[in-house]
């Protein structure tokens, strides 16, 4: 049987994190839950997940620097990110890609089942 996929989510807004958290648990991905930025470093180094669906609005460490120190660890560089955010200004799209994100996506355009799509198609 082949290896659960890893989702790891970093959502300070609780009722959205288990939103997602269902709908991924539903759809068979292995899912794990930081809400603030240092515990999602922490877990994205403890953890390994195979992605990481990043907030930018969080508690201790914003989403911006959560992703730079994940890109700057050797331990989780590797790691893909998806910036999940309702900030939809273009600076912040292009600080997201600039820091390593490999997509940006708008919470409030995407149902979960859209957003499990997205990933789906990421770990191609």
């Amino acid at each position: 049987m082949p290896k659960k996929v890893k989702v790891l989510i970093i959502e300070d807004e609780e009722s959205l994190a288990q939103m997602y958290q269902t709908k991924f648990d539903h759809e068979g991905y292995e899912v794990v839950v930081a809400t603030d930025g240092s515990l999602g470093v922490e877990l994205a180094q403890k953890e390994s997940p195979d992605i990481i669906l990043l907030d930018i609005i969080l508690p201790k460490k914003d989403g911006f620097m959560v992703l730079k120190e994940l890109k700057t660890d050797k331990k989780t560089a590797d790691i893909k990110v998806i910036m999940l955010t309702n900030l939809g200004q273009d600076e912040d799209v292009a600080k997201g890609k600039k820091f390593g994100a490999i997509d940006y996506l708008v919470k409030a355009n995407l149902t979960p089942a859209q957003l499990v799509a997205k990933v789906a198609e990421h770990l191609k």
